[in-house]
């Protein structure tokens, strides 16, 4: 069973997902792709994450694929290109986008990245685009904590890089989601710090205590709050099993202790970092 958590708009999402970029890149791998993102969606990991920028439409097609059989259970969380972000830009993105996802609806509809529209602009689109019933709800991605409080109006989700090699967010940017009303859900891509922090002696000292893979370890403390969501990515089907039974795994105070003084929470201010 995947623990969930309540976006502003009300609905519940697990918070551990799957995200799918590079998914699609190999022809050759698309039956096993595919296998793996409805293993994850039957392991309860429904939140699937892609965006048009993967794969240049690739990642969506394959995702549409393979959702289209549970297209219900599942939310779907898609990106525009901040270069397609303009209002009329915008909306012609997400029907593109719908078109090769083969749906007509994107749960969470988000801008991938601050860029050179004004981003009221880009706001306009998506309150247009949930007036037409082609996006549940909006939101950002790779937004920095003065990048958030500027918006003219608040998001329900930033999904940004969070790690424990990358913790900056939690001395400002992840208390600023939580301050706002309503509160902003951190999603946290790149968990596992695609794959770099996998022999990490610390870290795997703690996965040893737990009978558990590093990776599980990762996902674990990504999601240790109850309030972020991860989106690890998994290609196999064993991958993605593995990655959701780190939803059952509690880490003990020593446990945050080992992995706090192999990576040290931020004491200052340090910008967002983006992958």
């Amino acid at each position: 069973m995947i623990p969930t958590t309540t976006v502003a708009s009300g609905a519940s999402i697990p918070v551990l997902g799957q995200g799918t970029w590079h998914i699609g890149d190999d022809p050759g791998r698309r039956s096993e792709e595919i296998a793996a993102i409805r293993a994850g969606i039957e392991a309860g990991m429904t939140l699937v994450d892609t965006a048009e920028m993967y794969g240049s439409g690739r990642s969506e097609n394959l995702v549409g694929e393979a959702i289209a059989p549970v297209r219900d259970e599942v939310f779907l969380v898609d990106k525009v290109l901040p270069m397609n972000a303009a209002k009329r830009g915008t909306i012609e993105a997400c029907q593109r986008s719908l078109d090769v996802l083969g749906t007509d609806f994107i749960d969470l509809y988000l801008l991938h990245w601050p860029g050179p529209h004004p981003e009221d602009e880009t706001i306009e689109a998506f309150e247009e685009l949930i007036g037409r019933g082609l996006i549940g709800a909006w939101g950002v991605s790779n937004f920095d904590a003065d990048e958030i409080v500027a918006l003219p109006t608040a998001p329900q989700v930033n999904q940004i890089l969070y790690n424990p090699s990358r913790r900056g967010p939690e001395f400002d940017l992840i208390p600023a989601h939580r301050h706002s009303r309503p509160p902003i859900t951190t999603m946290a891509y790149s968990p596992i710090e695609q794959g770099r922090l996998l022999d990490h002696p610390a870290l795997a000292e703690v996965a040893h205590r737990h009978d558990a893979t590093v990776a599980q370890i990762l996902l674990a403390w990504a999601i240790r709050s109850g309030d972020v969501v991860a989106i690890p990515k998994a290609s196999s089907v064993a991958h993605v099993e593995a990655n959701a039974e780190a939803a059952a795994l509690r880490l003990s105070a020593d446990d945050l202790a080992d992995i706090d003084r192999a990576f040290p929470a931020p004491s200052s201010p340090q910008p967002l970092e983006i992958l």
